[in-house]
This record gives C-alpha cells, structure tokens and sequence, in this order.
C-alpha cells in the first residue's frame, strides 16, 4: 500500500475509503472535544471557529492526498464556496483555494520516471531548464515549468502514477461521502453531481484527448483580445506540453483583486462559456478558478482542458428560447420549451411552479449589468436546501437528462465563481450575442 507523502495516489479501495471515512468521524471528535472546552468555559464563539477550521484543514489535506476523483470533488466544491454561510466562509475559503492551485506533490524521481517513460530517455533535450519543482497540481497530475527547443518557456503536465487506478477506486466510493460534502457546502446537490463526475473522470486521465480538446479551443481563439488558449507542443501517454502562460490565479482575484479585476474576470469567464459551443464546437466542462489566470494584458487565460463536452451543433437547439422566456416571465412558453426538451413531464409540474423556480437565476438577463453576490447565492442554496420550500420541491420533480447535467453543472459553477468575484457582469449581451433563438424570443405554439 502507499504511503502519505510518497505523491502517488492510494490506490487500495480499502485504504481511500478509511481516509474519507475519518472525516465525520474526526469532525464529530472535535466537535465533542469543542462540547468539553464550552463546559470549560470557552466562548462557543471561539470554539466554532476552532472546529470548522481544524475540519477545514483535514478536509484540504485528505482530499489533496488522495488525488483523482476525491480532489476533483473539492475543486468543484471550490467553485461553489459562494454559497457558503458567512460565518464559514473564512475557514474553509483558504483550504478550497488550496485545492484550487496545489496538492502534497509527488517526488522528483516520480518525475522522472514518468517523463522519462512518455517521452523517451532523452527528454532533458526536448524539456531544457526543467524546475523540479512543480507550481500547479490538479486532480490528475501536476505542472512543471520547462523551455521548449525554440527557447520559449512551457507548462508540462505530468501525471501522477496510478491516477486512473484512484480514478476507479474513487467512483464507487465518492458516493458514500456525499453526506460529507452535503454538510460541508449546504446546497450542493452532491449525489448528481458526483454522478455526474462518475461519467466523464476516466476520460481526464486520457491527455490525447485532452490535448485534442486544448487544440480546439487554441485554433478557435486564437489572436482574440479576450480569451488566451495556449497551444499544446507534444501529448504523450502521461505527459503534455503546452505553451506557458503568466497571469494572476482566479483564486487571487477572488481574494484580494481590484473591482476592475473582478469584473474583467467575470466578463471574460461568462463570454467563454456563451462563445466556446459557437466558435470551438465544444464546451469547457470545468469552471473552478484554479484552471484561470488573469494576464497582465487584461486577457482570460484557460490552463485546462480536461473536462470538455463536444457540441458538434453549436448550442442545443431550444436553449436560447428557454432563456427567453424565462427572461420575459412568460410562464406558459418557459413550460412549454421545457417539457418539449425533456425538462419536465407536463402534468408534474405547472407553468407558474416552474417560473417561481427558475425566476431568481434569471435576474442576470434583465438588466443591462448585473452584480452577483455571495448573498444572492447564499440565498439560493438557502432555498433550494430547504426540503419543504415550495422551490426545492418543484426542482425534486424535473427530470433534467443526462446529457444537460455537465451544462448544469458549469452554470452553477460559474454563478458560483461570479458570486465568489462579486462581479457586475453583462450577461444579457453575452447570452444575446451567442445564444441562436435568445434574441428573437419564446417560439410561438
């Protein structure tokens, strides 16, 4: 069995299940421990506070640890820490942005072996300068920052041993903490979201088909003022190389950006989500801030590519009037795309039910500039948390298809992002300038 520390990934299924299994139980120990100072006369205050952060910092290191599906289940829990309550949100905020840009790494000679198995013993000549020292990592692998032949400098992502083994171990696993990660992020509907997850990790393990993504994305962009894609020099088995990009982390703006900063980032983040099914066919899947950077020219740059959904037609079809008729309160045409797109079954759910629902999330596309808030997410997951709210109930019976829970998903992940940036955002233009049928409104019956 390995060992914490080694920077390879537990592979036994026995082993990952007690780490995530020690979580509520060390919470719940502290949490007595926190009974016990109380009676000793410590402010619950105080305690609380001790409790949720020592909570935190196991959560960061556990997941870290483990790599593959149970770090990228605390990136995407990153990317809602908008919904957090107030009072949690310092704790937790540090250790999620942890997770955003870094992990327990794996040793040099790890390194090098992967290296040296992907791209040949003579991989020091094609990788000059290479810093032993990784400056990212992600649920898979980790970056290196390297100089290409030609001189210019490069991020090599090298993936950790045994990733797609902890992948598998991970999938049946995850399940089981879902109450966890329920407790830990009030709101998030963890169980789909890791069914979601549970379709498409493998395929993150996969750097040719990463590498195909990235391309993609590079040509469709490329010389564009606002979005930055860096090409991708060599994919090889567990190795890929792509042009190095500079720039200040998304998690650095959230934490202490300048306002123009924030609503650059916004702006750019929500015009490559409308763009990318129009210009590059595909969709980016994966919206957590560690996967941005701010360049110092005011462009977006996008450093990963792993979570992609092709879209061979552009947009589906009945999006942009969705959008609209939710947009103009047209309750009966709102319903009416719905069920025709498999939303709904007709007789579950009324009109008006569904536009109750839905009419919060709207709001950014009936103003010219909207500014999201943590409160404005705090109060949606409030919500959609509570089971007997009339919201939470319209949304148990809509039955969205499998093939709409990745766009799910990265919607509510960027709402997440904006809140967590505070942003002032012209969605409304975004969405209007991409979104085929958004512009010209609901279709008539």
């Amino acid at each position: 069995m390995d060992q914490p520390g080694t920077g390879r990934p537990t592979r036994s299924r026995l082993a990952r299940t007690a780490r995530l299994a020690a979580l509520p139980a060390a919470y719940a120990g502290r949490t007595a421990v926190g009974l016990g100072k109380r009676i000793g006369g410590r402010p619950a205050e105080a305690v609380a506070a001790q409790v949720q952060q020592r909570t935190a910092e196991q959560l960061f290191v556990t997941l870290g640890q483990l790599k593959g599906g149970a770090m990228k289940v605390g990136q995407a829990m990153s990317a809602m820490e908008a919904a957090l309550p107030d009072q949690l949100v310092g704790p937790y905020r540090e250790a999620l942005v942890r997770l955003q840009e870094a992990a327990p790494a794996m040793p040099t000679a790890m390194v090098h072996e992967q290296l040296a198995r992907s791209l040949g013993g003579g991989w020091r000549g094609l990788l000059g300068d290479f810093d032993d020292r990784p400056v990212a990592a992600a649920s898979v692998g980790q970056v290196h920052r390297a100089t290409w032949s030609d001189g210019s400098p490069v991020a090599v992502k090298v993936q950790y041993p045994g990733a797609g083994e902890a992948l598998v171990a991970d999938l049946g696993m995850l399940q089981k903490a879902a109450p966890l990660m329920q407790t830990a992020m009030p709101g998030l509907d963890a169980r789909q979201l890791l069914q979601e997850l549970r379709d498409r990790l493998v395929e993150e393990v996969d750097y040719a088909r990463e590498a195909d993504a990235q391309t993609a994305f590079a040509e469709a962009y490329r010389d564009d003022p606002d979005i930055c894609v860096p090409d991708v020099l060599a994919a090889e088995d567990r190795v890929l190389v792509t042009r190095w990009i500079d720039g200040t982390p998304l998690s650095r703006v959230i934490a202490d950006g300048s306002q123009d900063d924030r609503d650059r980032a916004g702006l750019l983040l929500v015009r490559l989500l409308a763009s990318s099914p129009v210009r590059a066919r595909r969709l980016h899947g994966d919206p957590h801030p560690g996967n941005f950077r701010l360049l110092p020219d005011g462009r977006l740059g996008v450093l990963d590519f792993g979570a992609t959904e092709a879209l061979p037609s552009g947009w589906p079809a009945r999006l942009g009037p969705l959008l609209a008729a939710g947009r103009d309160g047209d309750a009966a045409a709102l319903h009416r795309v719905a069920a025709s797109a498999g939303l709904l079954r007709p007789d579950q759910v009324p009109p008006q039910a569904l536009l109750a629902l839905l009419d919060p999330y709207l709001q950014p596309l009936r103003t010219d500039a909207y500014r999201f808030t943590r409160a404005w997410m705090q109060e949606q997951t409030r919500v959609v948390s509570d089971p007997f709210n009339a919201a939470s109930k319209t949304q148990r019976r809509l039955t969205i298809p499998p093939r709409h829970l990745l766009l799910q998903r990265v919607a509510a992940g960027l709402a997440g992002v904006l809140c967590s940036l505070g942003a002032t955002v012209a969605v409304d233009g975004e969405v209007r300038r991409w979104l085929p049928g958004y512009d010209s409104g609901p279709p008539t019956p």
